[in-house]
């Protein structure tokens, strides 16, 4: 079999995997048609007021410096499974890799973008 075809084998068993997923789901859940069930509430304490508040930016820019390091720590793991394949090629690019995202930390410490206020 070839890859192109091992690969829509794969992608189909997967697709229909999760609509079989979503639809057993669906079928077997609880339905409630209790009004309450669609109010908001946070921490099970009704809300106040409007729930359009505005968030000091603080969180979306913790957030993102988040996803920033995630998203090394995801490309660093396949990384260092074929480190010895790649040689040292592989590694010049991942030592600019750390240099770059280096640089991000520094700038963000400076701003004070790590510091909770």
């Amino acid at each position: 079999m070839s890859n192109s075809a091992l690969f829509l084998v794969v992608l189909l068993t997967a697709i229909i995997m999760v609509v079989a997923a979503l639809v057993i789901a669906w079928l077997l859940a609880p339905k409630s048609d209790n009004p309450l069930k669609g109010e908001p509430y946070e921490c099970g304490i009704p809300t106040r007021g409007t729930s359009w508040t505005q968030f000091k930016v603080g969180y979306y820019l913790f957030a993102i410096l988040y996803l920033v390091f995630d998203v090394e720590t995801v490309l660093l793991f396949p990384w260092a499974s074929i480190m010895r394949d790649l040689g040292m090629r592989g590694l010049i690019c991942m030592a600019f890799f750390f240099i770059i995202l280096t640089l991000g930390l520094a700038y963000a410490w400076k701003k004070g973008a790590l510091e909770w206020k």
